[in-house]
């Protein structure tokens, strides 16, 4: 067994001390279950914490009635995983495999206590996270999708789970795994189908995903936050960590998935505490099981379209229509590349072409010639990284050099290592194939010369536009799109913009260092000019 099973076998069933069982007793109270009662189904919201006193509780299939797998609970464990502390829905469910005594304790209870215990909490919290990562690993989820794996709405919505940390079985049409399914629901072989459990059909889309398990986070006008912050990547995340360490109620809307841009990136070498690396999205997850133990929620997919100030609170209008209040709002949205003007772009956007690379592109290059463009720190750990599956990787370049926009110890790297190929001076004319990429067409800047090269994937990895379309008529905007702070436009502190309770951290804000640390850094000092502004000394 490796060291990583090991861990995760270990953490799984890490206990909880007599005292914090004591504690929970007098905050729950004790039920019996019968062998073969359900104690709780995928897709439903589990309202307490449940601990097991005797018995054994374990894992199946609702449709069979058969266990899955060899996992199950015992004496002294407990149920859940990471879901429980953002309310979400259950992605598995459970069942009583003999006459079992649970100790009930209702979920706000539970916080409560966990809040109040620290050394309970982490407990639960490394547990959660444990059986979550186990889930990923072992692709153990009651949520499925059924669709070719070049159907790009399939490549869309497994790109989301995967980088939102949501386990999902995905099967071929025709294969044995889409037949098991096809006995409950109608499948089509040209339309992807996502079911939860063995018989709720879904839309194949990470909205309707993430509405249905509860990741979405109804927003409604009656809820007044502190702090709303618009972003979940490293700066947003941080200052969801900080709000709610600092007992601020604070919400975290993010459009498409945690993580952000960092969280596309397959390894960050540069960021303390990481000797070996780490991915941007594990380092994202990481911060958001964080911020969740404090209290802070997220949710996603929601695109904030619309800022404006009533009665002294801001409203944050959704794409949907819907509204959040806050007294205080933290601009974190980043900044996204560039579209290029290429013909074919955006018809061949997943199904060749992508914008991160991650385990889940990676997939889709096996053994084929991708490109990445772009000179920057992403670009070239995207080199790094798909040049251990892919045949060869093609690096285009528009400068003469990498030294101006690229760590040394990376350019280093991609100069010595065999399967990558930097092209200096050169750019992408043109995109070829039909439904899914299979070709581009090279051109050096210099002399002119165009020159045709196989390619299963393109990653575009240039410039940085900040998302800030919502912002123009309420802050104050450099002649980029990027957000103005401090004296220079009135702020009453370095992140305070042009409007009094709207600040902004990271990337978006105008002279920032575009770095992983230095966003967590601003994110984790902005919530104490919040407290500041909303707890003003006379």
């Amino acid at each position: 067994m490796d060291s990583l099973a090991e861990d995760l076998r270990t953490m799984v069933r890490r206990p909880l001390t007599a005292s914090h069982v004591a504690a929970m007793r007098k905050m729950g109270h004790i039920t019996e279950i019968a062998a073969g009662m359900t104690v709780l189904m995928a897709g439903e919201t589990p309202a307490t914490f449940n601990y097991l006193l005797s018995g054994e509780v374990e894992l199946f299939d609702p449709e069979t009635g058969t266990r899955i797998g060899e996992f199950a609970l015992g004496p002294g464990q407990f149920m859940g995983d990471i879901g429980f502390l953002a309310n979400s829905h259950a992605l598995y469910s459970m069942r009583a495999a003999q006459d079992s005594q649970l100790l009930v304790v209702p979920r706000q209870a539970m916080l409560d206590l966990m809040a109040a215990m620290p050394e309970m909490s982490d407990i639960i919290v490394s547990v959660f996270a444990a059986r979550r990562r186990r889930q990923l690993e072992q692709g153990d989820s009651a949520l499925t999708i059924v669709g070719r794996t070049e159907d790009r709405r399939v490549r869309e919505v497994l790109a989301f789970a995967g980088r939102n940390r949501i386990p999902i079985q995905q099967f071929d049409p025709g294969s044995e795994g889409a037949a098991a399914c096809a006995g409950v629901c109608m499948l089509h072989a040209d339309e992807p189908t996502v079911i939860l459990g063995r018989s709720e059909v879904l839309a194949a889309t990470p909205a309707a995903i993430a509405e249905r398990l509860g990741l979405a986070l109804l927003m409604t006008e009656d809820r007044l936050y502190d702090v709303a912050i618009v972003g979940g990547g490293p700066a947003g995340i941080a200052a969801g960590v900080y709000a709610g360490a600092e007992g601020l109620c604070a919400l975290v809307i993010e459009n498409l998935t945690i993580g952000g841009q960092a969280g596309t990136s397959s390894r960050i070498e540069n960021y303390m505490g990481f000797p070996t690396g780490i991915s941007g999205a594990d380092l994202c997850w990481r911060g958001e099981v964080q911020a969740m133990k404090f209290g802070t929620r997220f949710a996603m997919p929601h695109r904030v379209v619309a800022l404006d100030e009533t009665g002294g609170d801001f409203r944050l209008t959704l794409e949907d229509g819907n509204v959040a209040r806050a007294r205080a709002v933290v601009v974190a949205t980043g900044v996204q590349y560039r579209r290029m003007a290429v013909d074919r772009l955006e018809a061949f956007e997943s199904a060749g072409v992508y914008y991160a690379a991650t385990e889940i592109e990676a997939r889709y290059c096996r053994d084929a010639h991708v490109v990445v463009i772009g000179g920057g720190n992403s670009a070239g750990q995207a080199a790094m990284f798909l040049c251990r599956t892919a045949a060869h990787v093609h690096l285009l370049v528009r400068g003469t050099s990498l030294a101006a926009s690229m760590s040394s110890y990376l350019s280093d790297r991609l100069a010595k290592d065999p399967a990558i190929t930097i092209h200096y001076e050169t750019e992408l004319t043109a995109l070829h194939g039909q439904d899914m990429l299979d070709g581009v067409t090279l051109r050096h800047r210099g002399t002119g010369a165009a020159r045709d090269i196989p390619a299963r994937a393109v990653f575009v990895m240039v410039g940085a536009e900040p998302n800030t379309d919502w912002l123009k008529d309420c802050v104050d905007l450099d002649d980029k799109g990027f957000v103005r702070t401090g004296r220079d436009v009135g702020g009453a502190s370095a992140h305070a913009t042009s409007r009094p309770g709207i600040f902004a951290v990271g990337d978006v804000r105008a002279g920032s260092v575009k770095r992983v640390a230095s966003g967590v850094g601003e994110g984790s000092v902005v919530i104490a000019e919040v407290w500041r502004y909303l707890n003003p000394t006379p």
